[in-house]
Formats: structure tokens, C-alpha cells, sequence
């Protein structure tokens, strides 16, 4: 399908961004590991979230959807694989790295795939880190990639893990570490990015019961190139049960992003609700970037409020603890006057695609003047209409529709919002900006 601009009206007004994806993953997650029924509120039902619920299912937990709650009746820790055949996840990376760890909680062999794209997602790194803990992995394919046999068996104990990679592989060691015979301490090796993700991760495990001590440690020798002292940080996990709670799953800032941008670079004025003031979110750091840029920010309890003349200034930033937002800073960059140099994302390459790469392909489609790097990009301001591909990646197709409030802009496959934000078009519709789908 191809994503258009049907027609923009008065920009501004009042929406509610969506879930957040980030924790609902995580809730039905800890919800399935834990003792009791829980009741999850204001849950993200996207093609992401889905895949995380049927995994679930298919390890025994009982998931009812109520009409105002997801009900989750957990299994205590006490997980059998009811599938005979490998679990397809579709397309979530996010699923695919949780839950391999939290399988090998299972008394039989689970075996994870998804689609084609899920099948270039490197896991490696976090099989190898699940060894010292008794777990057992196997990439069928012999690439270090799912389909991933993971066999039951979770002794805990020590392990370490590069932090650089992603941090998703640090959330699911930890999240499935209070259920392993003996607990777990994890060491973090530098360089430790997107920290807030895993704080999100330590934040709803407390809702659910479970502590995490967290510390770190100055060690000079594993630097010894670099003449300096390097950080690792210490989360130990003692054995202890998850209990079953009621949860509200707060607002998402990384699909609040296309909302605020869209003021940002039109004009005009909004307010976005089920925005908390004290979120954990590293995303959060979305408000910092547009008021830099020249945006207006009101930071509510519960709601952000945005004001712009639609005049963007270019800036420096560094996005190593929010990669989520690259595509997004990237359109901004290039609807604002001078250059932006965005840095610290190497990490983002091994997303739904390569990030870096795609936003600046996508970008020069438009006539945009840009220079790659390793870890990010420099855009000048200056963008034309095309049409552009979002190469199956819901964040490309989001950023790159705000394009089209300058620009006659096509999106080819430009339906895969839904991953994350399957409303999007209602949203983005309630402030003013029309957007159609259309057969290719």
C-alpha cells in the first residue's frame, strides 16, 4: 500500500498519544511469568505486541482481552511449549530477544522464528552471554540468527555482555533472571547505550514485585588502549517470584514523536495526552531536540503541550540512548535551516533495517544533501517531493508522511505503521493532517 497526504487543515488540537510498545511488551511478558491474574490497562494491541501475546499463550499463560483490560493469568514461573512447531513472531525483534532468554524457563524445547527480516536480526551475542548461565541456544540455520532452538535448563550464575549492541539483550537476560535456580549477576561491558530502556525494564519489574540491584565499577586495565578507566555496570538478580498486579501501560514518546514533529515543522499548537512527566522513556528526549530546534515545550504531570511557528533551527545531538528517534530527528533535520549533525547510533544498523543507511537512501530519493557516518549522519535542510520506500520499517513510513506538509510525498509499503502505532492515521487525522492508503 502506498501512504499519501489526502489533505491538511488546521493543524493543532488535542490527542492521546498511543501505549507505549516498550512496556506493553514488558507487561504481558512479566504478567505471563508471574504468580496471579493480573489486569493490563491501556495495552498496545499492534502487530509487535501481538507477537509477544502469542508466545505467551503458547508457554501457558491464559490471555483473555477484556473490554477495558487484558486479563493475564500467569503461570508462576512454570512454562511448557504447547506449539509443535516453532513460534513465529512475525516481525518483532523486541519479542524475538525477550523471550529467548525467559524460554529456556520452559520444561521442553522452544524454538522462535518470524519473518524474513526478523531472520537478519543478529542474537549471537546474547546466546553466547546465556551460555555461562546454563542455557543452551542452537540458530538452526547456523548464522547466529532465528529460527533459535533454545533448550530448558537455566541454572543462572555469572555472565557479562557488550552494552553497545542493543540493549534489549540486557532486558532479557534480566527479566528472565529472577526465575533461573540461582539468580543471576549480568556485567555490562562499556560502551553501556540506550540505558534507558533497560532502567524502563528495572522500572516495571518493580510494579511486578521484583528487585534488581544495579551498581557499577571502574576498571582500568580492560582500557588499557585507551589509557582511561571503563565503566561496568553490575545488576545482580536474586531468585524470586514475579507477582501478578494491576498495570497502566503509560504513553508512547517514540510514537508521540510524529505527533509533536508535525507541529513542530507546520506550525500551530497541541496538546498530548497520557504524556507523564516522570516516564523513564529515554525517548522522552524528543521534547529536549524540538525545543533546541525551536519548538515550544509545556511539560504536564500527564500531558505535553507543543507550540511552533514552523521555523526549524539545525542542531547537534546525540541520540545513543534514544536510537528510536533517529528517523524521526532525521525528517526534522531536513525540514530545518542549516545542518544537523546527529551522532551515537551505530546501534541503530541492526534495527528493522539499517537505519542509517535507509533514512539516508530515502533521503537523497528527495534531493536531500547529507553525509553517512558509522554512527549517524549530517543533513542540510532541503527536501523536494518523491516517492520513497519504507523498506518494511513502521518508523521510516511515519517520519518520512511529515514530509508531505511541504512536499507532494508517496510511501511505498507504507502500511507498516501498525507494528507500533496502528491507529496512526486516526491520530495524526485528529490534529489536522489527512493521510490515505492506496493500492500500488
Amino acid at each position: 500500500m502506498i501512504l499519501k497526504v489526502k489533505n491538511i487543515s488546521q493543524i493543532g488540537g488535542v490527542v492521546k498519544a498511543p501505549p507505549s510498545k516498550s512496556y506493553s511488551h514488558r507487561a504481558v511478558i512479566l504478567a505471563s511469568l508471574a504468580k496471579g491474574t493480573s489486569r493490563l490497562y491501556d495495552m498496545l494491541y499492534s502487530e509487535d505486541t501481538l507477537a509477544s501475546i502469542r508466545v505467551c499463550e503458547a508457554l501457558g499463560a491464559e490471555i483473555r482481552k477484556k473490554q477495558d483490560y487484558l486479563e493475564v493469568t500467569g503461570t508462576a514461573g512454570c512454562l511448557h511449549n504447547s506449539s509443535d512447531s516453532a513460534i513465529d513472531l512475525a516481525n518483532s525483534g523486541t519479542t524475538l530477544r525477550l523471550m529467548t532468554s525467559v524460554s529456556a524457563l520452559a520444561d521442553n524445547v522452544v524454538t522462535l522464528t518470524g519473518d524474513e527480516s526478523l531472520k537478519t536480526r543478529p542474537m549471537g551475542m546474547l546466546m553466547d552471554a546465556l551460555l555461562p548461565l546454563g542455557v543452551e541456544t542452537e540458530s538452526l540455520n547456523d548464522n547466529d540468527k532465528a529460527p533459535i532452538l533454545i533448550r530448558p535448563g537455566y541454572q543462572g550464575g555469572e555472565t557479562n555482555i557488550m552494552g553497545n549492541v542493543s540493549s534489549q539483550f540486557i532486558s532479557s537476560i534480566i527479566i528472565s533472571s529472577p526465575l533461573s535456580d540461582k539468580g543471576v549477576t549480568l556485567y555490562v561491558l562499556p560502551e553501556f547505550k540506550s540505558k534507558p530502556y533497560v532502567n524502563m525494564t528495572l522500572d516495571i519489574m518493580r510494579k511486578f514485585g521484583v528487585k534488581v540491584l544495579k551498581g557499577y565499577y571502574l576498571k582500568h586495565e580492560s582500557c588499557d588502549k585507551l589509557n582511561q578507566s571503563c565503566r561496568i555496570d553490575e545488576f545482580k538478580v536474586r531468585k524470586q517470584a514475579y507477582i501478578g498486579c494491576d498495570y497502566t501501560v503509560e504513553g508512547d514518546y517514540s510514537s508521540a514523536s510524529y505527533l509533536l514533529a508535525l507541529i513542530a515543522i507546520n506550525g500551530g499548537k497541541a496538546r498530548i495526552l497520557n504524556l507523564f512527566r516522570d516516564s523513564k522513556q529515554g525517548d522522552k528526549f524528543i521534547l529536549d531536540i524540538l525545543q533546541q530546534m525551536g519548538a515550544t515545550v509545556v511539560r504536564g504531570e500527564d500531558y505535553v503541550e507543543i507550540a511552533s511557528e514552523g521555523r526549524l533551527n539545525a542542531i547537534d545531538v546525540d541520540l545513543s540512548n534514544a536510537p528510536d528517534l533517529l528517523i524521526t530527528v532525521a525528517v526534522l533535520a531536513a525540514m530545518a535551516e542549516g545542518t544537523t549533525n546527529i551522532t551515537g547510533v551505530a546501534h541503530a544498523r541492526v534495527k528493522e533495517t539499517d537505519r542509517i543507511d535507509t533514512t539516508c537512501r530515502e533521503l537523497e530519493k528527495l534531493g536531500c544533501k547529507l553525509v553517512e557516518r558509522e554512527d549517524g549522519m549530517s543533513i542540510t535542510g532541503g527536501v523536494n517531493g518523491g516517492t520513497v520506500d519504507s523498506h518494511g520499517d513502521h518508523r521510516l513510513a511515519m517520519a518520512f508522511s511529515l514530509i508531505g506538509l511541504r512536499h507532494d510525498i508517496r510511501i511505498t509499503n507504507g502500511d507498516v505503521f501498525d507494528v507500533s502505532f496502528p491507529n496512526f492515521i486516526e491520530a495524526m487525522d485528529e490534529l489536522g493532517f489527512e493521510l490515505e492508503l492506496e493500492d500500488e
